[in-house]
């Protein structure tokens, strides 16, 4: 597998004469560079071994004004090769890269001092012993020192093989499934166009892929590919990449944004981390302060939120989130680095543990929450991001990014929380997930829902489906909703009846007095006819007033034994139905009908006539036009 090796040291302790030593590559291409004598960009070489492994190489710049190109270059290497000058032994710079490399998570490495030709023997010996003591206590510690000179070739040959031996001993965990390439570069080509280049850090491209431009969301295509120097149709991770891109200008892109296929990558504007404060930071980082933070190949301002505390003290570490003013694209254990701006230096770093943060409050229960995302455990970390992210769920691309699992480990860590009731999916086709714990919520809510609307309307056979979902469910992605529904019906602890839905033990029942009201009013309208009571005379007997009558007048509606014509008055619905039928036996002899005419047929009053035609027309029976109604021909 693709390794890549990457510089770190002072400025003029060598580096870049010693990549050039080792590859023939002058990694200095700027007119600037070579004319300054210091390197300011980074630098891409590589070295060949006689069985023909290539080692990708970044050389980056020493200079404390380009710590942050440094920080960039280092973002995706695999090992580092520190290079001390015997001459100079330790110095700033020295420590402020060796603390990023450690804050990126760079765990191995080797170390060359240069310069040897420069020294004696005894001096040389004196600063092998320093090095070795300053670097016993760092991820360096027990590392080789190997004595080099570019410029004699001393040691040399000692240095690759020794690098061979670690390149063939290391063995990079890169992603197949989530090509990710940060933009370091961007320049034109003669003839070709618009490239970028960046370390692979997982995936792989081809020739012809769509891919995007996170956090911008600019789609283009693959047109070319080139990995040090050669043209290839598919590129690896772990290897330095030149990407030809489709219809897009230099002026298009930004260093620092993330190459990727379309809907992998979900940009956010807060971002939860675990922070490791430098001993060697001068000061505490307080609460809201504004860093220098560098993810990648990027480099943005952003605030520090502090959930628990108001500052974070040197060699402390805890769980916090970062604020952007634009959104950053991350995936779940991307390491990230702090920078002062006064003084201008490394003050902190860490790992990203959620690239999809949610604002909590401070010092609120949910703090806890960041502590869950920070363990190493898949299914805790999953669950807890179901947990946090509520009704809205998570998909399944989203949940990729969020705990960094292969695709295949994370459908297998699903369908096995599934099988506990522990995540369930309710969008098959955004393939999105909630917790079996608000599942089971929303379960005991829409119950609890159901007997409180039994309780107010006892003599209603239940709720509509439609009025379910904007009352209870108003808040819920409509699969969400049926998810729960169709779980609670199946369950039996619901039933449906077409669109009605009621507790299963529930019943219309009517207490004694009010089966008594039901009586008195039904029995009204029946007597009443087609020239229905006034509605004030049929509640007088109750010694009701219709606020309190309503729920006997619903429950009767229901039954389709009453129906209402306008406010304050009701029909027996038989004796609506008859007047129906009078109106269809008219027009079978008929093709218009003026008000004498239903005058003739009901000898109604126009109190009553009015409304009765008015709900006909509404019912679309029929239709007025002018001062005449006509049969409406879907109407019979």
């Amino acid at each position: 597998m693709p390794v890549v090796m990457g510089t770190a040291g002072h400025i003029d302790h060598g580096k870049t004469t010693l990549i050039k030593a080792l590859t023939g590559i002058d990694c200095d291409r700027l007119s600037e560079e070579k004319k300054r004598g210091i390197t300011i960009e980074l630098g891409f070489a590589f070295l060949d071994f006689d069985d023909s492994t290539r080692l990708s190489v970044v050389d980056v710049p020493g200079h404390e004004r380009f710590v942050k190109n440094m920080v960039a270059g280092a973002a995706g290497i695999d090992f580092v090769l520190l290079v001390i000058a015997a001459d100079e032994g330790i110095m700033p710079q020295t420590r402020e890269h060796l603390e990023i490399c450690s804050l990126l998570g760079i765990e191995t490495g080797i170390v060359a001092l240069t310069k040897t030709d420069m020294v004696d023997e005894e001096w040389l010996e004196m600063v092998k012993e320093e090095v070795a003591a300053y670097l016993e206590p760092t991820f360096l510690g027990g590392a080789p020192i190997m004595p080099v000179s570019a410029h004699t070739g001393q040691g040399l040959g000692e240095l690759k093989a020794e690098l061979k031996r670690l390149m063939d001993e290391f063995k990079p965990k890169r992603r197949s499934d989530l090509a990710r390439l940060p933009v370091d570069r961007v320049f034109t080509m003669k003839g070709h166009g618009t490239v970028v280049t960046g370390t692979l850090i997982s995936g792989s491209f081809r020739v012809g892929d769509d891919v995007v431009l996170f956090p911008k969301g600019t789609e283009t295509k693959v047109r070319g590919l080139q990995s040090h120097g050669a043209t290839v149709e598919e590129a690896p991770a772990g290897r330095r990449t030149a990407v030809n891109l489709q219809g897009l200008e230099v002026q298009d892109i930004s260093r620092g944004e993330i190459l990727a296929r379309p809907g992998t990558m979900f940009p956010a504007t807060v971002w939860d981390i675990e922070l490791s404060m430098l001993e060697s930071s001068p000061l505490p980082l307080k609460h809201r302060k504004e860093v220098h933070f560098h993810h990648g190949s990027r480099e943005v301002q952003a605030r520090i939120h502090f959930l628990d505390r108001e500052k974070l003290l040197p060699g402390e570490k805890c769980v916090c989130q970062v604020r952007f003013n634009e959104p950053l694209a991350g995936v779940y254990g991307d390491r990230i680095v702090l920078r002062s701006f006064s003084p201008l230096r490394t003050i902190a770093g860490g790992r990203i543990i959620s690239p999809m943060g949610h604002k909590i409050k401070r010092f609120s229960d949910r703090v806890q929450a960041l502590e869950t995302l920070s363990a190493d455990d898949s299914d805790a970390v999953i669950l807890q991001q179901l947990d946090l992210a509520g009704s809205a769920g998570v998909s399944f691309a989203e949940l990729m990014i969020m705990s960094n699992l292969e695709s295949k480990a994370l459908d297998k860590a699903l369908t096995g929380m599934a099988g506990k009731q522990m995540a369930l999916m309710f969008d098959k086709e955004d393939r999105r997930f909630v917790s079996g714990a608000l599942v089971q919520t929303l379960c005991d809510g829409l119950l609890e829902y159901l007997a409180e609307f039994h309780r107010r309307d006892s003599m209603k056979p239940g709720v509509q489906r439609g009025e379910l979902a904007s009352a209870w469910g108003r808040e819920l992605p409509p699969k969400l909703f049926h998810l729960v529904l169709e779980r609670m019906v199946k369950k039996g602890d619901v039933v449906g009846e077409q669109e009605i839905l009621r507790l299963k033990d529930h019943k219309v029942s009517l207490a004694s007095d009010t089966a008594r009201v039901r009586e008195i009013i039904l029995g009204a309208y029946e007597q009443g006819g087609i020239r229905p009571p006034n509605l004030k005379d049929v509640l007088e007997p109750t010694r009701m007033n219709f606020k309190e009558a309503a729920p006997v007048f619903r429950h009767l509606q229901d039954e389709g034994l009453l129906t209402k014509i306008k406010e304050d008055m009701y029909y027996h619905t038989p004796a609506l139905e008859d007047i129906r039928s009078r109106i269809i036996a008219f027009f079978e002899t008929s093709e218009e009908m003026g008000a004498q005419d239903f005058k003739g047929l009901t000898d109604l009053s126009r109190k009553f006539a009015i409304p009765v035609l008015e709900y006909f027309d509404k019912e679309r029976l029929t239709v007025r036009v002018g001062d005449v109604r006509r049969l409406r021909k879907s109407g019979v």
